[in-house]
């Protein structure tokens, strides 16, 4: 049903407390995950686990950390591949395993011999030595998991990004057995739930592909009407549709992309052009405020149903007050206005279309509200309600014969998108900070919180060469747009690399200078690479 290792993560929370090595790639875990890094820091004190952290930047995780890799920013896949050289060169990787459970070991093998770690070094900025190390350290452990997020996923090749590290794990064994998996951590809520969901344009409720005939004649006889024969499109595809007068209407809900993608003037623009746009949210966004209808939502303390968090665990949601004024549950909104448009909907609660979704999805057909209510969560696939729920996924692979291998996905190199020139030549990069959340529009106004506003990093050579001062305003511009910002000179960063977050569009919109490239496969912008300049204002 979904692709291997992109759908979810394939280990539980627990195994993060009881493995050898674990390494955070692109993932800012402490900042951003704070409840997930409470399982590494337990394994780090209670079970001596060595945790590598792969960043451009020295975040703060980087002080517990065994080994820090700081790798260019756009360079992860040279640098998993030469991790891979070094396995297999020096005879480390799991030759049973990739015999038995693999395919495409050769032409794998052909494309990572291509990056030895000093050439490696010179594309990456990581010492060769230091690939070796964590290569062997990863190769060698009993057990070891990879975790990522936004840092892998946020590029023009964030797909091929996340096949280099499950090249790694399928190298080495480390899928599919306790203490070992290949985790994208997700960075919100319910981000899991949404996509087991279908909320996916090629997806199925419960990770059916959208062309299995299977799904579709099962779909059908519980919907009572034909699938579409036309898979959807994901968000930059509808924005691209938008831009050719293809989509002429919206409906947004729980977004706010006016302020959170990429190149956000051209993104302004293209909802300024739309004839009919709605926005279902709980406040009053900037999307909003464009809008023609605004629907108000309930919020997650106002809602009944279920949520899915980053190891897969289902779990109940129940309302603690009423939703105010005429804010109303999701589901009831869309419910009254499919049935406007001629649908026959009677769902009476939350719990009724979960019901429909077990009889739709294997996946879950074994998860019961009694049963989430008695047990407090249970862990997807769950095929009947005598399962206990799977903690990790995979096992399979470990049989002594396996039915249907996983193939290695080769794959190299690329820059970014816009890399530094003569006339832009800063590269910056954008995340998250742990006190703020996306957009800023339920933590921006925070009184008591340390750093409440927009700054660029930057470090102290490159503030020195631009005369500027901790405190001091600064004029950041790329080929789409211009901020202007406070300055904080970081230790975080190396010379040329600038860091902001995305938290406070209404001071700084940040994304007035990111650009719009995207990957072809998942349809993610490059949030994490652009090319800018600096001036002291």
């Amino acid at each position: 049903m979904a692709v291997f290792g992109t759908g979810a993560t394939t280990s539980s929370y627990d195994e993060m407390e009881n493995t050898d090595v674990l390494i955070a790639w692109g993932s800012n875990t402490q900042e951003c995950h704070p409840i997930i890094y409470n399982h590494i820091r337990r394994g780090m004190k209670n079970n001596g686990t060595k945790m590598v952290v792969i960043d451009p930047r020295r975040i703060d995780q980087t002080k517990q950390a065994e080994k820090w890799l700081p790798v260019r920013v756009g360079t992860d896949i040279a640098l998993a591949n030469s991790m891979a050289y070094v396995i297999i060169e020096e005879g480390l990787y799991n030759k049973d395993f990739v015999n038995r459970a693999t395919n495409y070991f050769n032409e794998y093998k052909a494309c990572v011999q291509q990056y030895p770690p000093e050439l490696a070094e010179k594309i990456t900025g990581v010492p060769s030595e230091d690939i070796r190390e964590v290569a062997r350290m990863y190769a060698k452990a009993d057990k070891a998991i990879i975790n990522w997020t936004l840092g892998i996923t946020e590029h023009h090749n964030g797909t091929e990004n996340v096949f280099a590290l499950i090249n790694l794990a399928l190298l080495t064994g480390h899928i599919g057995k306790y203490g070992s998996g290949l985790n994208p951590l997700r960075g919100q809520n319910n981000v899991q739930g949404g996509g087991d969901m279908g909320a996916l344009p090629n997806r199925l409720t419960g990770g059916w592909n959208y062309d299995d005939p299977k799904a579709r004649k099962l779909f059908e006889q519980v919907w009572g009407v034909p699938v579409p024969e036309k898979a959807g499109k994901h968000q930059t595809a509808m924005l691209h549709a938008m831009e050719q007068k293809e989509i002429r209407g919206l409906y947004v809900i729980g977004e706010n992309p006016v302020q959170s993608d990429a190149d956000g003037h051209h993104i302004q623009q293209l909802f300024k052009d739309l004839d009919f746009l709605v926005v279902q949210d709980i406040l009053m966004t900037k999307t909003a405020q464009m809008a023609d209808v605004v629907l108000p939502a309930a919020g997650w303390g106002e809602s009944d149903g279920t949520v899915t968090n980053s190891e897969r665990r289902i779990q109940r949601l129940r309302p603690a007050i009423d939703p105010p004024g005429e804010a109303r549950q999701d589901h009831f909104i869309v419910q009254d206005i499919a049935n406007r448009m001629g649908a026959n909907w009677n769902y009476a609660s939350a719990e009724e279309i979960w019901e429909e979704v077990r009889r739709v999805a294997p996946n879950f057909a074994g998860i019961t509200y009694s049963r989430l209510d008695n047990e407090g969560g249970i862990q997807w696939p769950c095929p009947n309600e005598s399962h206990p729920g799977t903690q990790l996924l995979h096992e399979r692979l470990w049989e002594e014969f396996v039915a249907k291998k996983v193939p290695f996905h080769p794959t190299h190199h690329q820059p970014p998108a816009e890399e530094p020139d003569d006339d832009y030549p800063f590269q910056l990069t954008t995340g998250r900070r742990l006190s703020f959340y996306n957009t800023g529009v339920q933590t921006q106004d925070y009184k008591k919180i340390k750093d409440a506003e927009e700054f660029l990093e930057i470090c102290e050579a490159d503030a020195m060469k631009l005369n500027l001062a901790d405190g001091d305003y600064a004029k950041v511009s790329s080929r789409r747009g211009s901020v202007t910002t406070k300055v904080k000179i970081s230790k975080k960063l190396y010379e040329g690399l600038l860091f902001m977050t995305f938290h406070f569009p209404d001071q700084v919109n940040t994304n007035l200078l990111t650009i719009n490239a995207t990957d072809p496969l998942a349809g993610t912008a490059e949030f994490k690479a652009c090319a800018v300049k600096v001036e002291k204002v």
